[in-house]
């Protein structure tokens, strides 16, 4: 009984941990204490970039000629169109309703970049061209060119400038654009009512082996006028839809007038980056801008047109024309 009584106390025993007898050997070995690495550094603060330095009013006054006022840091000159008389709808239009031209700076944002500039200028249909070359001279962007009125006597138009770098600089695009009108109203202060040349022929003859000859395309004839249409690769659309040439993305040249006394009218198909050198292109060849517009939204590339006017023989009109689309992507 003894002895029954010593083995269930030596087996609750055991059962609760308290036994003498050696453990069993464990079938995982023992964990090695393993040296931790030190935390890693957290990396340095990068410093901020700094702000861009704020323009100078009394520069931007010395370099454009105008007045500065000062607002979100933006150093804004105004020229309120007060020398020619403005009747809107039979209405004598006060500048304060929006015949001012204006052109605004900001401090630039890229590296090297000290400015930049936008604008809008107001200007009567022979300042157009005039202002026009000399803001792409002067290394200014012309990004639009439209009107804002109906029935308005003498017609005006509104021109929309851009660039960037150095304050002085563009700041002496502003003022050259502003500079060549004045000059033209110090010289006629009535507005002219046609371009400069001899009259339109009332009775066309163009030759369209001489279009053909200068464009590189085949043109299409009617009543002694010519007419040349050029696709270049289609956009999409933002329905997801190819517009290409016959959905009117197309570059098109029409001549009318005789082989050596023509009229040429059309209209520009271009990019973004393609509108500046076509512009430029066409200045320099004496064909007068009229319009820059967008015709659709959404679109992939983005497509610009612009409208434009030129007077002079078949072949040198053609010429110019060949040359500004040599710097397009178009396909004759």
């Amino acid at each position: 009984m003894r002895n029954i009584v010593g083995w269930l106390g030596l087996a609750a025993l055991t059962a609760l941990g308290c036994s003498n007898a050696p453990p069993a050997p464990s079938a995982e070995p023992p964990s090695v204490a393993r040296p931790t690495a030190p935390p890693a550094a957290e990396p340095a603060a990068q410093p901020a970039p700094a702000a861009p330095a704020a323009l100078d009013p009394a520069a931007v006054e010395a370099t454009t000629g105008g007045k500065a006022e000062v607002a979100e840091g933006v150093v804004k000159v105004s020229f309120p169109r007060n020398d020619v008389k403005v009747e809107v709808d039979g209405w004598a239009m006060p500048p304060f309703m929006g015949l001012t031209s204006w052109a605004g700076f900001t401090p630039g944002q890229k590296p090297g970049v000290e400015a930049m500039v936008m604008g809008d200028l107001v200007l009567f249909e022979d300042e157009v061209s005039e202002a026009m070359s000399a803001a792409l001279d002067a290394g200014l962007e012309v990004t639009a060119l439209h009107n804002h009125f109906f029935y308005d006597r003498p017609k005006v138009y509104f021109m929309h400038i851009g660039g960037e770098g150095k304050l002085d600089a563009l700041g002496r695009g502003v003022r050259a654009a502003l500079e060549a009108t004045r000059a033209i109203r110090q010289k006629t202060p009535k507005p002219r009512e046609r371009f400069d040349g001899p009259a339109i022929p009332a009775k066309s003859a163009i030759d369209p082996a001489k279009v053909e000859a200068a464009l590189g395309v085949k043109g299409t004839v009617k009543d002694g006028m010519v007419k040349a249409v050029i696709g270049r690769p289609a956009a999409v659309a933002d329905c997801g839809c190819k517009i290409g040439k016959a959905m009117g993305v197309n570059t098109w040249a029409a001549f009318a007038g005789t082989d050596d006394n023509a009229v040429v009218d059309g209209d520009f198909a271009v990019t973004e980056d393609e509108l500046q050198p076509v512009l430029k292109a066409l200045r320099a060849g004496k064909i007068h801008i009229v319009a820059i517009h967008h015709h659709m939204v959404g679109e992939e590339p983005r497509i610009l047109f612009f409208h434009y006017w030129g007077r002079g023989p078949v072949a040198e009109l053609g010429k110019v024309l060949k040359g500004a689309l040599g710097l397009t992507r178009s396909q004759p």
